[in-house]
């Protein structure tokens, strides 16, 4: 199943991801600071890294351009600012979608679930499979 990077200072958002998450049955991952992540990254890169777009010790600009040198994870921001620049800037360097806070879980899975179907490659369809599925034209 993928993994799910969370990093948030924000313990109750932290929380909600987890448990949304590994409900779906994701491995999940959750991080208080961007300094922390990034170093567990090092090991184990996730598929998704979904984060808070200002944090303290780094923005989101600066761990998106860290992140990109090491992992092609998809990056999802959140934020609780309703500053459509931020939205703007985070679309404009590469991050795969921007969520306002306070989110929906149901939303933030179904985004995800969704950033993941256009990342991987489709499973390749048994013959049998296909050949049960088609219908017969008649004349052929």
């Amino acid at each position: 199943m993928p993994t799910i990077a969370a990093i948030d200072r924000d313990s109750a958002a932290l929380a909600l991801i987890k448990d949304a998450f590994e409900a779906e049955g994701f491995d999940v991952l959750l991080y208080r600071t961007r300094e922390r992540a990034l170093n567990a990254f090092e090991t184990k890169s996730p598929d998704i890294v979904i984060t808070e777009v200002r944090l303290p010790e780094m923005d989101g600009i600066e761990l998106l351009r860290r992140l990109r040198q090491r992992s092609s994870a998809s990056v999802i921001f959140l934020s609780s600012r309703i500053d459509e620049a931020d939205e703007l800037i985070a679309l404009q360097i590469g991050a795969d979608d921007f969520i306002r806070k306070p989110f929906a879980s149901p939303l933030l899975v179904e985004r995800v679930k969704a950033i993941l179907r256009r990342s991987r490659p489709p499973e390749p369809v048994k013959e049998q499979e296909t050949s049960q599925n088609v219908p017969e034209v008649p004349g052929r």
